[in-house]
């Protein structure tokens, strides 16, 4: 999952190098949470407008994991 958000943003943003992900543990429910940090100045292309860009990146991500049987979040932070 992290190479496929990495590949996603990486695509979007100006500063490709600056963009990486971290991974939580597991919560209660088997929900795996992945940040998605981006330069501060990429920030409105990853979101996109009203959110559209990063709902996308949700969905598409969320149906690979569903393929492997995985429960995820994404947060998208600085």
């Amino acid at each position: 999952m992290e190479d496929l958000l990495l590949t996603l943003a990486r695509g979007l943003v100006e500063d490709p190098d600056s963009v990486r992900v971290t991974a939580d543990e597991p919560d209660e429910d088997g929900i795996v949470a992945y940040h998605l940090h981006v330069n501060e100045n990429d920030m409105g292309r990853v979101i996109g407008k009203q959110g559209k860009i990063a709902k996308a990146i949700r969905t598409v991500v969320r149906a690979a994991a569903m393929r492997e049987h995985q429960k995820i979040s994404i947060d998208i932070e600085e």
